[in-house]
């Protein structure tokens, strides 16, 4: 495993993040990037803690539950996301575990997710996934469906509902995918005005179209394999 590259990795990936958010005319710090950690094992995903990386992402709910336990020595200076879907059955276990769940997909599991937010001191914010690729195999409200739930959206009061998130088509490259950020953001505005929620964050970008993601508006980008090129060697 090498440490340098993994560190070497995570600087540029944050130059990056830097210029694009430059470029973009917004302020610096305003995007902030979650290291997806799926898969990787935790040699690796330590030597991206000690190079800095401290919003780590995980897309499986039983893979997050492993390395929150296996790393706990790294202390609470790691926050941990769970950025793929959540089963309701895995609700009661994951919620302390996480900062924020970015893909809350649908009306249904926000509701389960409120419920349980009313035991909890500090309960983890959520983002709502939208399907805006319009592909029939992702998770995730479509863009008019979640407009039409707006008033139950705002009737969840104990889960800090934080912003949207989506997933650009497979396969596309930055450009490509700039449709499906730009039509978060539109959906965002529009859920804003009907439920009076700030919906500040955009979940939204990964290694092949974080830049352009940031370009639309993004304040979180879900970079993995860009973080972990050459790692093995």
């Amino acid at each position: 495993m090498n440490a340098g590259r993994i560190r070497e990795n995570l600087r540029q990936v944050e130059d990056r993040i830097a210029e694009a958010t430059r470029r973009s005319g917004r302020a610096g710090g305003s995007v902030r990037l979650v290291a997806v950690t799926k898969r990787r094992p935790n040699d690796q995903v330590r030597a991206l803690y000690e190079s800095g990386a401290r919003a780590l992402g995980e897309n499986y709910p039983q893979e997050l539950w492993g390395k929150v336990e296996s790393l706990a020595d790294l202390g609470p200076r790691v926050r941990w996301h769970l950025i793929g879907h959540l089963q309701s059955n895995k609700v009661k276990k994951t919620l302390p575990m996480v900062a924020m769940i970015h893909a809350v997909d649908s009306l249904k599991l926000l509701r389960i997710l409120d419920e349980a937010a009313r035991s909890m001191e500090n309960p983890p914010s959520v983002c709502l996934q939208v399907n805006t690729s319009g592909e029939v195999n992702k998770h995730g409200w479509e863009g008019g469906s979640i407009l039409d739930d707006a008033e139950s959206i705002a009737a969840c009061r104990s889960i800090p509902i934080v912003g949207l998130m989506t997933m650009a088509a497979f396969g596309t490259d930055g450009e490509g995918a700039r449709p499906s950020f730009v039509a978060l953001r539109g959906v965002r505005d529009r859920l804003r005005e009907r439920t009076g929620l700030a919906l500040d964050e955009l979940s939204m970008g990964m290694s092949g179209d974080f830049e352009t993601a940031i370009e639309e508006g993004a304040t979180l980008v879900r970079v993995g394999s860009a973080l972990f090129e050459g790692a093995e060697s």
